[in-house]
């Protein structure tokens, strides 16, 4: 039997369409779709075939004429928000002044020209302290929010963290809800009691080898003699679990490096560059992550060994020959560990030759939609 489909959904800076990846199946139809780039604005629509989407810059008035008019026909009664956080977070440069920090303006304008019977806005956690030149001053968002919406709606600005709703994955985000006055009001669901580790999502894959770029055959063969075993058990498991690619003095330096350390702490092996110079670098980067709490937060630069917590947690092997440790997988996360660390459903319709890099990349953006699915179950059936 069909599923009813009960509310129609527009979603707005959609990317890939990360955060619907389990709307369908609960009951909710993305209708409707906005995405400014147009690689992601066509990989959505590989995803999501029966979504309209309409690629282009919502700031354009055409663009946004386009998105109002799809949605009066499709009956939108939910928007879905999630501009880009880039000029907010604290991974990037928070300049005061990015234009991108606007990017909720049309969102707001949507919501008054549509009506629709809720709205969600999503967004990095310094969202409620990030400002921007309005109509002549400067406003803090959240307040220019409840100034043209609080007349019609019943807002909730909310800063939560994922691994409190069963992703494992601690990632802090602003959850802005909004109920039309006469419906009833939409809340946060109830946090789980027991949190996902690292070990419960990705503690079942076996150990995989990164593929070394930069030494010889005979000397890769030599350091990792299963790696081709290893790799294609991989890839039984899903595709998309694909070794890593780095170079050698990363790696040797992850091999030394315990679960949940960081590079930096290794009495020997520490980061060096190709000169053969030590890095200087925050004590977040060259560090493994740890089984048995939730994973780091997932960002975009997630290929990287020298980035923000991407390694693998590893696996003790042996001692070493200098007194220090040895440790499996020095490696980043596989992007089917990534999707698993995220709560994408491993059914999710990702097109096979999709650019692995790419989807990396973008997923460091999306929301968990673990979250987005205990989230929008618990909309409220009726009126006020």
């Amino acid at each position: 039997m069909k599923k009813r489909i009960r509310h129609n959904i527009l979603s707005l800076f959609a990317n890939i369409g990360v955060a619907e990846a389990y709307l369908e199946r609960i009951g909710f139809h993305v209708a409707v779709a906005n995405e400014l780039v147009k690689r992601r604005a066509v990989l959505y629509s590989k995803i999501y075939p029966h979504t309209e989407m309409i690629c282009g810059d919502i700031t354009v008035s055409s663009t946004y004429n386009k998105v109002i008019e799809t949605s009066r026909k499709h009956g939108i009664d939910i928007i879905i928000a999630t501009p880009p956080c880039q000029g907010m977070s604290t991974a990037g440069e928070q300049k005061e002044n990015d234009e991108r920090n606007k990017l909720i303006l049309p969102a707001i304008d949507a919501i008054l020209e549509l009506s629709p019977q809720y709205a969600m806005i999503e967004n990095v956690s310094n969202f409620i302290n990030t400002s921007i030149e309005y109509e002549g001053d400067r406003k803090l968002l959240v307040d220019i929010i409840k100034e043209k919406l609080g007349q019609l709606y019943t807002i909730s600005f909310n800063i939560i963290n994922t691994e409190d709703y069963g992703v494992p994955q601690s990632r802090e985000r602003m959850i802005i809800l909004l109920s039309r006055l006469d419906m009833a009001e939409w809340t946060l669901p109830e946090k789980n009691k027991k949190i996902v580790s690292l070990k419960d999502a990705i503690g079942w894959i076996p150990q995989i080898d990164p593929f070394v770029k930069d030494i010889s055959e005979s000397d890769f063969n030599k350091l990792f003699p299963n790696y081709e075993e290893r790799r294609k058990k991989a890839l039984e498991i899903s595709r998309w679990n694909i070794p890593p690619v780095h170079i050698y003095r990363q790696v040797e330096t992850m091999m030394h490096t315990p679960s949940g350390q960081t590079a930096f702490d290794n009495p020997i092996h520490k980061p060096v560059k190709k000169d053969g110079t030590f890095v200087k670098g925050y004590r977040n980067t060259y560090k493994r992550q740890r089984w048995d709490t939730p994973a780091y937060t997932v960002t975009m630069d997630n290929r990287k060994i020298s980035s923000q917590g991407n390694v693998h947690p590893g696996r003790f092997i042996r001692h070493g020959d200098h007194g220090e440790d040895l440790y499996s997988d020095p490696r980043t996360l596989t992007l089917y560990e990534l999707m698993l660390i995220m709560s994408i459903p491993k059914d999710w319709a990702l097109p096979h030759n999709a650019e692995e890099a790419f989807v990396r990349r973008i997923i460091g953006e999306g929301i968990p939609p673990l979250f987005i699915k205990k989230l929008f179950k618990n909309i409220p059936n009726g009126k006020a």
